[in-house]
């Protein structure tokens, strides 16, 4: 394996890590006011579709190939991203939404944990998901913009996390810092 990148390109993990990156960078980048005329609501299609059909699918898929922490964490994150996109603008109360977002959130955590044999970048990008989902609930609770903007940027860093966990192997970088192993975390199984 050149430069510390793991095997399996073009996989089910790959597309599962790209589908995760894209839906979180436009749902954070929505949430955090900084391109103007932007809001998460802009998000909901690419949520429905990209977050939460096509992440289902993957996990799917992954589950089918025998990668149950992977299959399991791309059909759950699936299953959140299909019902928030389906449930945005709909009439519910801000306390509603918070519980959703934290139980959510414990989903993440799940995810975090479980993610301890998968590597630091896969627990991170699990981890700022979690952190994400628990300032957006609060932020509902409580009724205060500048969490749900920080919460906006968690989910940003999480995307980018996922993003470039579905990159490295397709564009051949390296996965792990010189004289390291790679990060088991960017392993894309197949």
């Amino acid at each position: 394996m050149d430069n510390g990148v793991a095997a399996g390109r073009g996989s089910a993990s790959t597309l599962g890590q790209l589908s995760l990156g894209l839906t979180l960078l436009a749902f954070g980048l929505g949430h955090t006011g900084v391109i103007d005329g932007v809001s998460a609501a802009d998000a909901v299609t690419l949520a429905v579709w990209v977050g939460g059909v096509t992440l289902f699918v993957a996990g799917l898929m992954e589950l089918r190939a025998g990668n149950a922490p992977n299959g399991t964490a791309f059909a759950a994150l699936g299953a959140f991203w299909f019902t928030w996109g389906r449930g945005a603008g709909a009439e519910a109360s801000a306390e509603a939404t918070g519980l959703f977002l934290v139980l959510f959130a414990l989903l993440a955590l799940t995810l975090t944990l479980g993610a301890a044999s998968a590597g630091r970048l896969a627990q991170g990008v699990h981890g700022l998901l979690c952190v994400s989902l628990l300032l957006l609930a609060v932020a509902q609770f409580a009724g205060n913009d500048g969490l749900a903007q920080a919460g906006g940027w968690a989910a940003v860093l999480s995307g980018a996390g996922a993003w470039y966990t579905a990159t490295a192997p397709l564009a051949s970088w390296p996965a792990a810092r010189p004289g390291r192993a790679a990060d088991p975390g960017v392993t894309v199984s197949g």
